[in-house]
């Protein structure tokens, strides 16, 4: 079954107003046992493509919805010869709580896998996950209200083949569910020494705060994360603050943010980054 949910940030993703703007350095920055490449095929001549078979049906909830938060999350993956899901990677994603849902849901998904002229190969695929879901109000651990984000029916998704699909993979096995993951004690990687930088796909704009824009306060803010192998922000800590709220606004933005993960040896791996986010007032 399915985990069904994920704790909402809840943060807005509209534009920056028009007093301010805020614009982040390209990342200068700061892990998985080896295996053996394997060959990767694409769907064409000769090679069939992995099915989806059916997911486990979604309960009824009686949560009642606040908020309806809808969207499409498009990932890599690649379908093994067992018909798991391995390197699951971001292609489009939505920069808010979506795209953990995504992540979640792929990796759960099982596959009758794709043939080369009729063995089971690894085949690459993108993934695109259409979700709707739902914010409700639900006690934390703590007993306290929290609201929390649901999936309103279930997701529907489609296979597609990928612009350009690799020629071969070390493949990285799903073990984990994906909170055991964020709390694991991963090590992390610098860029540079066969280690590439990850690649910013989605950056939501830093909103000023309300005292700092009547202020006319600015700055910069530096902020360090690690990426982790799957291309999602952790551990986001501010390194040189900012006052009148700037350093928490700058946070809030970076948790948004979405990669295509670092990579070592044709394996996505964490690095550690560093971020610089400019408050300016015009």
């Amino acid at each position: 079954m399915r985990a069904l949910w994920v704790g909402a940030l809840l943060v807005s993703l509209g534009t920056n107003f028009s007093g301010g703007q805020q614009s982040s350095s390209a990342p200068y920055l700061l892990p998985d046992a080896q295996q053996d490449n394997v060959k990767v095929y694409a769907v064409g001549p000769g090679v069939t493509a992995p099915e989806l078979l059916p997911p486990d049906p979604l309960p009824n909830p009686a949560e009642k919805c606040k908020k309806k938060v809808d969207g499409k999350v498009v990932l890599s993956v690649l379908v093994d010869a067992t018909g798991r899901p391995r390197n699951l990677m971001f292609l489009y994603p939505q920069g808010n709580d979506l795209d953990k849902f995504a992540l979640q849901i792929v990796a759960a998904d099982l596959f009758k896998p794709g043939t080369y002229d009729g063995a089971p190969v690894v085949v690459a695929q993108s993934v695109e996950v259409d979700l709707q879901s739902c914010v409700v109000e639900k006690k934390d651990d703590a007993g306290k209200k929290a609201d929390w984000l649901r999936l309103r029916s279930q997701p529907v998704q489609k296979l597609g083949t990928l612009p350009q699909s690799p020629e071969d993979a070390i493949l990285t096995a799903i073990g984990l569910s994906l909170d055991d993951a964020y709390k694991a004690a991963a090590p992390f990687y610098r860029v540079g020494g066969g280690v590439s930088a990850p690649v910013l796909l989605n950056f939501p704009q830093a909103q000023f705060s309300d005292e700092a824009r009547r202020a006319k306060y600015q700055g910069v803010c530096i902020l360090s994360l690690v990426v982790d192998a799957k291309g999602l922000p952790q551990n986001v800590r501010v390194e040189r603050p900012l006052g009148y709220g700037l350093s928490e606004k700058a946070a809030e933005a970076v948790s948004r943010y979405r990669f295509k993960p670092a990579m070592k040896n044709g394996v996505p791996v964490p690095v550690k980054i560093s971020v610089e986010i400019e408050f300016h007032i015009f």
